[in-house]
């Protein structure tokens, strides 16, 4: 049996390396797939083929109307390869387009859809390839296609909810920045030079922001700059993402708002791979690939080994302070009626919507407060420079 050379991402985006003894090019990377590793590169015999072509990441927004429309050609009767010519004709994404054309080749050349797709994780990730070769193999394959449209839909309108509640917020906190800064740089300094004598210290303490700013401010953003290059890096190390991931699951309202989505999106890909007829202990090493954080991924790892050993699933989620115990007893409850599936979709549709209220809350007290905090240093500032002229009219009185 020959030997290949591959190289891949795992889902954290981080590139590996190794050797897998295999049958043919297929063979691989269905092998790769069940490790949940996207195949840039496999070598045999020293011949490197690239797999994916090194394309541009196609938009999931992109990629969950071509399954909702495949699964509409299929359902219809028209046969595969049709169905890719078709959907090949009418996309305008053109990275979507040559991917299409390369599935089409492959599929015509006797590979399966999932091994086709497999090539291609700039469009199709591990989650809906594994999910697709069940399909294959179980005849259901356009009820799967289905079923991840409306899986992708999900996550896109949970994740835009989320971008579009944080966009007022981020916008306000920049404007509001803006101006103080125009203030202490050009209104102060006017003000500054007649105002003499002894000033009261919230004046002090303003002059001297301001003169930190016109001496020093541009080194000083030079410096957070410098900082921040030095902090991305180490975030994107393992070590720096589980300290991030800890401390985000300790910040008062958005750690548990941060926890719920994880379980959410958790629950809702264990739940769509196992309704899809892949194998639990897959579909739990796809979820914990796909969890997002690295306090959860350990605890589903902790979870798929007491699978593993023919325990429950819920035992080691419970012992956890990550699950609520509401969720727990439902998990309980789907394993003993065998209707698991079921349960954590349930749970998933439940819990985003739980989790948006959650998001709604959070973003409408975030704004008065971000108000009340750029109006209170506004008005410092303007207390500030009024003080000792009332100071000084008192005076002349």
């Amino acid at each position: 049996m020959p030997s290949f050379t591959y190289t891949a991402r795992n889902t954290e985006g981080n590139t590996v390396t190794g050797v897998v003894a295999a049958d043919s090019q297929q063979h691989v990377l269905r092998t790769l797939d069940e490790q949940a590793l996207f195949p840039i590169e496999i070598r045999e015999g020293g011949k490197a083929s690239r797999v994916g072509g090194g394309k541009k990441k196609v938009r999931s927004t992109v990629v969950s109307v071509f399954y909702s429309q495949f699964s509409d050609l299929l359902r219809a009767g028209v046969p595969a390869l049709r169905s890719l010519d078709v959907l090949f004709k009418q996309t305008h994404n053109p990275i979507l387009k040559e991917t299409l054309k390369e599935v089409r080749e492959e599929l015509a050349s006797g590979q399966t859809l999932a091994d086709a797709m497999a090539k291609h994780p700039n469009a199709f990730n591990p989650l809906h390839v594994a999910m697709i070769r069940a399909g294959e193999k179980g005849g259901f394959l356009e009820d799967v296609l289905a079923r991840i449209a409306i899986f992708t839909e999900r996550q896109n309108e949970l994740r835009s909810k989320v971008i579009g509640s944080l966009l007022y917020p981020a916008v306000l906190m920049v404007v509001g920045t803006a101006i103080v800064i125009f203030l202490l740089v050009v209104v102060v300094p006017k003000v500054q030079h007649f105002l003499t004598g002894e000033l009261p210290v919230l004046t002090q303490f303003v002059f001297a922001a301001c003169d930190f700013l016109k001496a020093r401010g541009l080194l000083a953003g030079g410096i957070a700059a410098v900082v921040l290059m030095l902090l991305v890096p180490l975030f994107r190390s393992e070590s720096g993402r589980v300290f991030l991931d800890r401390f985000q699951m300790k910040v008062p309202m958005l750690g548990n708002i941060l926890r719920l989505m994880a379980i959410c999106r958790f629950c809702r890909i264990l739940g769509t791979l196992l309704h899809n007829g892949v194998p639990i202990l897959q579909s739990l090493k796809i979820a914990r690939d796909s969890a997002g954080n690295r306090m959860l991924a350990e605890l589903i790892e902790e979870a798929t080994e007491s699978v593993r050993k023919g325990a429950s699933l819920s035992s080691p989620l419970g012992k956890s302070d990550l699950f609520p115990l509401d969720i727990v007893d439902m998990i309980a409850v789907g394993e003993e009626s065998n209707n698991l599936e079921n349960v954590l979709v349930t749970i998933a549709d439940s819990y985003e919507a739980r989790t948006s209220r959650k998001i709604d809350l959070a973003v409408r007290l975030l704004e008065p407060l971000l108000l009340v905090g750029m109006a209170s240093i506004v008005a410092i500032i303007a207390i500030a420079l009024l003080l000792p002229i009332l100071t000084m009219s008192a005076g002349g009185l």
